[in-house]
Parts: structure tokens; C-alpha cells; sequence
């Protein structure tokens, strides 16, 4: 009779022990020995339709498999470099982003110093978590959510993927609206912002669907055309900047819109670390982590300082632009063609490639989303990931159109809901990985991914992350609620502080909880 420790929690089948042996040096992964595959693919007609479709087109057949040193890609380190840098600038070279920037001025009353200010250091902060988890990609040969799996515990860790799947159907769907709005005013009303936004939904979900190797082919020189319509933006609108625009209100109520849009810039780029290390699952193992780290958040904070700071200019110049104004309150969309007025036809062009430059920001969380859905159990990984970017492309549709007339709403509520979520997440990896893997020398067992009996049981990651999620509620400033703690920030309405409580909530008593869960359960 097997073992709970040989049994797969899903398949109640019996998995054959592997073999495993700890690295020589300081590293706490470890390198597997006999380690039993599991399918790349998923079962039945759907997993045959989808290897056809390899063959034939080179759709991603594989889902959540850990990929193993002898799958992955032969090691061209400078290449691989520049590519994880490529990748996340045009993730982020876009026109979303610089939507995010017209908040602070437009919604939260900043001054040009004040925006920029928060623009250059919520990103820094923010592109931090996302390249420390992007490096458990390369060394563990799995996917983020699976990674997840290891700090949260099997079960608990499944509230995570839910999240996650709900924040990347989120972006998506505000990457569809955004599209759908610059679509509709180039074409001058003409185009309905329903069908713009199909359109997006339909390019989003096609790159999604043909998986990692059309992404990378994308991504990698998908910040090009970007990179020069926003150039040609800033020479058409950039005299219009107000530089000397100054924030509004009493100190108190200064101090709390400062950290409301520094919530909403840091929520805005945060929530891809769950699903960073997604793309680099192919890379060689051997790839020193700082570098892994360094290319990835370079690559995210120069394309977020560039564009966050570009919409702040904007929105400094709406009050003296009515033209601007006019089209603001038409939506986001067509203000952006108003700043490229005076460049005729071309000014419409720079519009609809910034248009198109949703489809490298929303591609890829389309594709973890459907990932993630794979890691809530046996039954959603029976359904190829192919299949379920379709299913998601169509959700995306959906929700773009019902909420396409309120873009900002969506934007104030939405995005920082996202970070409460994930910075208890974070804080939860982080103090495991240094404190009961790093300080001890204990290395993760990477082939162990599904089987419940060896991974942690998350009894004090889930605790600890419902308490940090409750700092959240009691720290979160939003329209329908607004948390007691917050109000003492200032003013009359307060400020977003609850990401910051959820990381000190949750810093404070996943340790001690950690331990103790160790001594009583050892794993």
C-alpha cells in the first residue's frame, strides 16, 4: 500500500520517489535526479487537437508541466538578456500606462513635481517584486503560480490563483476599453467603441492563444513602433506641458492624495508578479539571479517613467488646452488623438498603433490567466491552456463592453484592489525564501509541485495572508468604502495606505506563525 508521501493529491496515483541532491554552493534549489515527467500536454481530444495545432502552427500545446533542464533553451546569455529587458519595456510601453499618469493631476488635484516624484519611485518599488519572483522562473522550471505553491502550501495556495485570475482578466478587459476609445475617435465616431473594443478583445486573445513563442516574437521588437508614437506625441503635445503646475488643497489633503496615487501607480504594475516568472520557465537555470533580476526591472521602470510621465504632462495641460478638455471628457481615447492635432492623417496613425500596442500589454496576462487556471486542480488542467485563452478572450469581450463607458472608475477601484492581494502574497515569499530557505541553507525541491504530502502545509501562510489582506481593509481608501485607519491619513476623505498595512500585517506574524507550523509539521 502507497504512502500519503507517493500519492499525487489529484490523481490519487502513485508517483515514484525521486531522488534528489542539494547543491554544493549556497543556492536553496536543488537539482533532481530520476524525477518522474508529468504529461507536457493535456489529456483527450482537446490535448490531441492542441498538438495538431503545434504541428501545424505552432500553437502552445504545453500547460503547466515543469520543464526540465534537458527541455529548455540553449543558453545565449546576452540574447537572453536583452530579451527579458525587451519584454517587459513593451509590456509596458504603452498606452495605458499613460492613462495611469493623467490620474494624479485629473483625479487626485497633483502638481507636476509631486506626479513625478511618485511616478519614479511607486515603479521602482512595484518592478522590484515583479523581477524577484521573475527569477524563481529560470531556476525552477516552473510557473508562477506554481512557484506559489511553495510558500502558500497546496490548498491555501489556490485562493492566490483565484485572485490572479481575476486581476489578469481585469487588465485585459481595461486594455480592450482603452483600445476600443482610441479606435472609435480615429475613425471619428464612426467605429462604435463596442466594436473597437471587440477588436481588441480579438487581437489580445489571438497572440494569447498561439502561446510563448508568439509572445516572444512580439514582445521582442513590440516596443519599436511604440517607442516612436509616443516620441512623435511628445513633440505634438509636450509645449503644452505645465511643469509649473502645483498641487491642490491643504496639506493634510495634499498628503493623502500623495498616497492614493502612489497606491494606484504601485498597484499598477505589481499585480504582474504573479505571473513574471511565467515567461521565463524556458531559460537556462545557470543564469545568475541579479542579472535575471537587473533585466527585468530596468526593463519595466524605463518604460514606466516614460510613459506614467508623459500622461502627468498631459493632464497639466488640460486646463489650459480646451480642446484637451473637450476631448477628455469624451474619454481617455479620443484625448490622446487630440494631442497629436495638427499632424492630420499621421496623427491618426500614431493613434491606432498606440492601439495596437494593447495587444503586447494585455497578450501576456491573458495567457498566465489561463495558466493559472490549470493550477486550481486536476479538472481545469484536463482543458488545454489554448482552450482556456479562448474562454478568456471571450470574458474580456464581454466586460470591456458592458464597462466601457466607465474606463476611470474602473481604473480608481480596480487597480488598487490588486495590490491588496498581492503584497500579502509577496511579503509571504519573501520572509520564506530568506528566512526559512536562505538563513538555514534549505534548498526547494522544484519536482515536488504536486504532491501535497511534501509541500508546506499553508496553515500559517494562509493565516498570515487573511491578517495582512484585513490591514488592507482597515488601510483602503475607495469610493464605496473607506477604512478607519485611512481617514487618519488626512483631509477630509484620507488616503490609500492599505497595501503598506497589508505588508506589515502580514510581515509581522508570518514568522512566528512559520515556525511554529515547522515545529509542529516539519514541512
Amino acid at each position: 500500500m502507497e504512502s500519503a508521501a507517493d500519492l499525487d493529491i489529484e490523481k490519487r496515483v502513485a508517483v515514484e520517489p525521486t531522488k534528489v541532491h542539494a547543491s554544493t554552493d549556497n543556492s536553496t534549489d536543488r537539482d533532481v535526479e530520476g524525477e518522474r515527467p508529468h504529461p507536457a500536454i493535456s489529456e483527450g481530444k482537446l490535448g490531441y487537437l492542441g498538438l495538431k495545432m503545434e504541428a501545424i502552427w505552432g500553437v502552445e500545446a504545453r500547460g503547466i508541466t515543469r520543464v526540465m533542464d534537458g527541455e529548455k533553451n540553449v543558453a545565449r546569455p546576452l540574447h537572453d538578456y536583452f530579451h527579458m529587458f525587451s519584454l517587459w519595456f513593451s509590456i509596458n510601453l504603452q498606452a495605458v500606462n499613460i492613462i495611469i499618469g493623467l490620474l494624479g493631476p485629473l483625479v487626485y488635484g497633483l502638481g507636476w513635481v509631486d506626479c513625478v516624484c511618485i511616478v519614479i519611485f511607486a515603479n521602482a518599488l512595484a518592478s522590484c517584486g515583479v523581477a524577484y519572483l521573475a527569477t524563481f522562473g529560470p531556476a525552477s522550471g516552473n510557473r508562477t503560480m506554481i512557484i506559489g505553491r511553495y510558500f502558500m502550501g497546496y490548498w491555501p495556495s489556490k485562493i492566490a490563483c483565484v485572485a490572479n485570475i481575476v486581476q489578469q482578466v481585469g487588465f485585459g478587459t481595461i486594455g480592450c476599453i482603452i483600445t476600443g476609445q482610441m479606435i472609435t475617435a480615429v475613425n471619428g465616431g464612426g467605429l462604435t467603441l463596442a466594436v473597437g473594443c471587440v477588436i481588441a478583445a480579438l487581437c489580445i486573445g489571438i497572440i494569447a492563444t498561439f502561446g510563448i513563442d508568439y509572445l516572444n516574437k512580439v514582445e521582442r521588437f513590440g516596443y519599436i513602433p511604440q517607442a516612436m508614437a509616443i516620441f512623435v506625441l511628445i513633440g505634438s503635445a509636450g509645449k503644452n506641458f505645465d511643469t509649473a503646475a502645483i498641487s491642490v488643497g491643504d496639506s493634510g489633503t495634499i498628503n493623502a492624495n500623495r498616497c492614493s496615487f502612489f497606491a494606484l501607480v504601485f498597484a499598477g504594475i505589481i499585480g504582474f508578479s504573479a505571473i513574471s516568472a511565467d515567461f521565463y520557465v524556458y531559460y537556462p537555470k545557470t543564469y545568475p539571479k541579479w542579472i535575471t533580476f537587473a533585466s527585468t526591472w530596468s526593463g519595466i521602470w524605463v518604460a514606466l517613467l516614460f510613459t506614467n510621465t508623459v500622461g502627468v504632462g498631459i493632464a497639466t495641460g488640460i486646463p489650459n488646452m480646451p480642446d484637451w478638455s473637450d476631448a477628455y471628457n469624451i474619454s481617455s481615447g479620443a484625448l490622446l488623438y487630440a494631442c497629436y492635432s495638427g499632424l492630420g492623417g499621421f496623427g491618426g496613425f500614431c493613434v491606432v498603433i498606440l492601439a495596437l500596442g494593447s495587444i503586447t500589454n494585455n497578450a501576456p496576462c491573458s495567457y498566465s490567466a489561463a495558466l493559472t487556471i490549470q493550477v486550481l486542480g486536476r479538472y481545469g488542467k484536463k482543458v488545454p491552456r489554448w482552450f482556456w485563452c479562448v474562454l478568456i478572450t471571450v470574458v474580456e469581450l464581454v466586460l470591456s463592453v458592458a464597462g466601457r463607458n466607465r474606463l476611470f472608475t474602473v481604473f480608481e477601484n480596480f487597480l488598487p484592489m490588486m495590490a491588496y492581494w498581492v503584497c500579502p502574497w509577496i511579503t509571504i515569499v519573501l520572509e520564506e525564501h530568506l528566512l526559512f530557505h536562505k538563513l538555514t541553507g534549505k534548498a526547494f525541491d522544484w519536482s515536488i509541485y504536486e504532491n501535497k504530502s511534501k509541500l508546506p502545509t499553508g496553515l500559517a501562510a494562509l493565516l498570515s495572508f487573511l491578517i495582512g489582506f484585513s490591514g488592507a481593509v482597515v488601510g483602503m481608501y475607495q469610493i464605496w468604502y473607506t477604512g478607519p485607519i485611512a481617514l487618519e491619513v488626512g483631509g477630509a476623505y484620507g488616503g490609500d495606505i492599505g497595501a503598506w498595512l497589508a505588508i506589515g500585517f502580514a510581515g509581522v506574524v508570518f514568522p512566528p506563525l512559520r515556525w511554529l507550523e515547522l515545529k509542529k509539521f516539519g514541512r
